[in-house]
């Protein structure tokens, strides 16, 4: 069997690995497991884990190659300032847009309306209670202390970094980026036979750190079955069938945004709409694998620019930029809860909370960059409190099913953080 034989081979068993149907199987295949046998499906766990860090070890020296590599050719181009206006517009809109959309969805789906007691009883026993007040309010029940609000100097401090090094070893995205974005405007002013050899080096870590996640991700369905099972094995079933309203509507908003950014990807693409899907399943499938939209940004690039024909200098600039700044998953899964706790206490929201409420979430998400799991469910209580309801009690119940949210979370997030890429570029050139 000659080289060319095997890579062919080899790129047919990816796309296979990272069809959506193949991942949907996986996940139902991993969850049997966990909850047949989850004795022997809890060690599995550490597949995952392994996984994951492997992936999160190529997320840093990738997007610094590509920020600055895409700063010191858009300088060499011309057109900083404007491309800095659309990405600032671009942005706002969308995180709006997906705060509305979450927010109309949820208000037709209704998760959390009309319980019945049998189950508020099983919620107000996963929280803490008793079965006899679980149908009673849930700020009676022991509240889980939230992580503290972070004043402006926090936050500034939190993005500026005092040492790369120490930043990069941490692996804190935020500080990584702004570092990036900061040298890369100072090499974009050096003169650039100075700034080849730098150049040079940075292509070579681009496209090594891309060549190392397609390695990587080649045992993706084994990876998924072996990740599912261990966190169904953890947790058990329980609390997903007590929150199964809330699952299934968080579900079926986060399909929505996606079908809503496919739409406009293909709309700024050309083609069909089926072009479009089988062009990004590779970023979408990762982002359901891994719950970490970063590692998803080699095969985001690939996908904007050999698939779909995006400038690649542009798109290698704004894939990293969109990954750390324009979190809409957690955007529409703050507004779906925040509406789901409403219903969970009987609380109606007027037209005026409703317009608080999309404001709030897409503040929120733009707040949650560089956080990740249970940290991003904490950000809800923000959103919560500026419409007057009780969060604390509650968060144990997202944290139950957290891990499913998740991936659904950041499946949003990488299509929609490819739909404002292919806003902000310019249209691909059809011959």
């Amino acid at each position: 069997m000659n080289q060319i034989t095997i890579i062919g081979a080899l790129r047919r068993f990816q796309a296979l690995a990272i069809n959506p149907w193949m991942v949907l199987a996986c996940v139902m295949l991993g969850a049997a497991i966990g909850w047949a046998a989850p004795g022997v499906a809890g060690p599995l766990a550490l597949v995952g884990a392994v996984y994951v860090d492997l992936l999160t070890m190529v997320v840093l020296p990738f997007m610094m190659s590509a920020v600055i590599m895409g700063l010191q050719n858009l300088y060499r181009e011309g057109g900083a300032a404007r491309i800095v206006q659309r990405v600032v517009l671009v942005f706002s809109l969308l995180a709006l847009g997906a705060a509305l959309v979450a927010t109309a969805a949820t208000l037709l789906f209704h998760p959390g309306g009309g319980m019945s007691d049998d189950l508020r009883a099983t919620l107000g026993q996963i929280v803490g209670g008793d079965i006899e007040h679980g149908n009673t309010p849930m700020y009676l029940l022991t509240p889980e202390p939230l992580p503290p609000g972070a004043s402006g100097q926090d936050i500034l401090r939190m993005l500026i970094p005092s040492n790369i090094f120490a930043a990069l070893a941490n692996g804190e995205t935020l500080k990584a980026l702004v570092f990036a974005l900061l040298f890369g405007f100072a090499v974009g002013q050096v003169p650039t036979r100075l700034a080849t050899g730098l150049q040079d080096a940075l292509e070579t870590v681009y496209s090594a750190c891309q060549t190392l996640t397609r390695w990587i991700n080649l045992p993706l369905p084994l990876i998924l079955v072996c990740m599912t099972a261990g966190q169904v094995a953890r947790t058990g079933v329980g609390p997903l069938a007590a929150m199964a309203g809330f699952v299934i509507g968080f579900l079926a908003v986060s399909v929505l945004v996606i079908v809503l950014a496919l739409i406009l990807v293909r709309h700024r693409a050309g083609g069909t709409i089926g072009g479009v899907v089988a062009a990004l399943r590779e970023p979408f499938a990762l982002g359901v694998a891994t719950n970490n939209s970063a590692a998803c940004m080699p095969a985001m690039v690939a996908a904007m620019v050999e698939r779909l024909g995006f400038a690649r200098n542009r798109v290698e600039l704004l894939v990293p930029l969109s990954v750390a700044l324009l979190r809409t998953g957690p955007v529409a899964y703050f507004a779906c809860g925040s509406l789901f706790i409403a219903a969970l206490y009987g609380r109606a929201l007027s037209p005026a909370d409703l317009v608080l409420l999309v404001v709030l979430a897409a503040l929120a998400g733009f707040a949650s960059s560089g956080m990740a799991g249970l940290v991003t469910v904490s950000l809800m209580g923000a959103v919560c409190t500026g419409l007057s309801l009780p969060f604390e009690a509650a968060f144990v119940l997202f944290m139950a099913v957290d891990p499913i949210c998740a991936m659904a979370r950041t499946a949003v997030t990488v299509i929609v953080d490819c739909a404002a890429v292919s806003l902000v570029c310019a249209r691909p050139v059809r011959l």
